[in-house]
């Protein structure tokens, strides 16, 4: 099986908090973060909502040469991974710096550049863009610049399968450790679409809600867009107790397969199979999942095909919620914000809500998707789900440490 993997360390910027603690409160309390957005041309877009960070100001946190090269997701990314590598207290060796890396998930990398260079290129007129454009806007800009701040030179790449990016990223940091391929990796996941051309180009394809996210209900109408980050340290877990770090969770298996079917449409089998492996993977018995944060997108189709795949693995479903009621879709980096809430409950032994439910869908009947209100409950394993447009699918499951 490998070594065993601690979850030593996280951090997170997005829409309900600025932090763990905070995020971890808003969850606890049932918070929804969403509400009018606030960018340029917003007055163009049909869908005026989102989980949309409000109150950052990139400035206070980076120098000004920083701010020439980081994208708002890649500031988010950066402010999220100091944050923690100092919950975790990591000090690496010079040899092992040489083996810890980097693998973070996104979706669309840097939106806000691309789209402040189109307009001045074609809005505005302009001639020439910002110098650093490329560097901002390439999709491996925060993984490469995690590894420079934190002096990490082991494998250090960025993982782009839409909606699943960031339990891809976590589920093959975690492969790392436990193959002993590096003793320490930061993983998670960054995105930022919050601005004129991401949302026109969502608008096009008519999954967005006008009034709210409602994951599992009957009156569910479409997906909510959010932005932020979230990263974790994961660790060699007799590296993590020999130096007495607390440990928050341990990483025990992982999954992903495709749907080889539609470019949109989930195939409820490619979910089944990937929870099925993750169990498999991590030696865990249906019995054992105590929780499963879903996907839950509150598009009609994806949660129909999620509950239908849950109820095929579990005759008898754990809680199952579904926190983009809250925090919004984070598209690459909505995985690692929902492993938030997986720690959470493993740790606090509080299980999130979901927010906006308001009555039964016949098609999702059978599943407990503890409507608006958090619930304690002592949880000792938990899936993560994360099914993607174009079919593919990433399940990680977690243990109380």
């Amino acid at each position: 099986m490998g070594r065993r993997v601690a979850i030593t360390g996280a951090g997170t910027v997005n829409a309900l908090g600025p932090d763990v603690t905070t995020t971890w409160a808003a969850l606890a309390a049932g918070r929804v973060a969403i509400g009018p957005m606030d960018f340029e041309e917003i007055d163009r877009l049909t869908v005026r909502i989102g989980a949309q960070i409000k109150d950052w100001d990139g400035a206070a946190h980076f120098a000004r040469q920083e701010m020439a090269l980081y994208d708002r997701a890649v500031q988010f990314a950066c402010e999220a991974g100091r944050q923690a590598v100092a919950q975790a207290g990591l000090d690496l060796s010079d040899e092992e710096t040489l083996r810890a890396g980097v693998v973070m998930g996104t979706g669309v990398g840097g939106q806000t550049t691309m789209d402040d260079s189109y307009r001045a290129v074609h809005a505005q007129g302009k001639n020439r863009v910002h110098p650093f454009t490329i560097p901002r806007l390439m999709h491996s800009a925060a993984a490469s610049h995690l590894a420079m701040r934190h002096g990490l030179k082991g494998p250090a790449f960025t993982v782009s399968t839409a909606c699943a990016s960031s339990n891809h990223a976590m589920g093959l940091a975690f492969q790392m450790v436990r193959s002993g391929a590096a003793p320490v990796m930061l993983t998670g996941g960054s995105d930022a679409a919050l601005c004129f051309g991401g949302l026109k180009a969502w608008e096009g394809l008519r999954v967005m809600s006008p009034d709210g996210c409602r994951p599992f209900c009957a009156s569910r109408n479409g997906m909510v867009l959010g932005e932020g980050a979230a990263v974790f340290v994961f660790e060699d877990w007799e590296r993590a107790v020999n130096r007495g770090a607390t440990i928050l969770g341990e990483m025990v298996g992982f999954a992903m397969t495709s749907d080889a079917a539609d470019i949109v449409l989930p195939d409820p089998d490619g979910a089944v199979r990937a929870m099925r492996g993750a169990l498999g993977d991590a030696g865990l018995n249906p019995e054992d999942v105590g929780y499963i944060n879903a996907h839950g997108t509150a598009t009609a189709v994806n949660d129909r095909s999620e509950a239908l795949a849950i109820r095929t693995v579990f005759d008898a479903p754990p809680p199952v919620s579904a926190t983009k009621s809250m925090h919004g879709h984070l598209l690459g980096a909505a995985g690692a914000v929902e492993m938030l809430a997986v720690l959470m409950a493993l740790g606090d032994g509080v299980i999130a809500p979901t927010v906006g439910w308001q009555r039964e869908d016949p098609e999702v009947l059978g599943l407990d998707v503890v409507p608006n209100v958090a619930r304690r409950a002592k949880v000792g394993a938990a899936l993560s789900n994360a099914f993607a447009f174009g079919g593919m699918n990433a399940c990680l499951a977690v243990r109380r440490a």
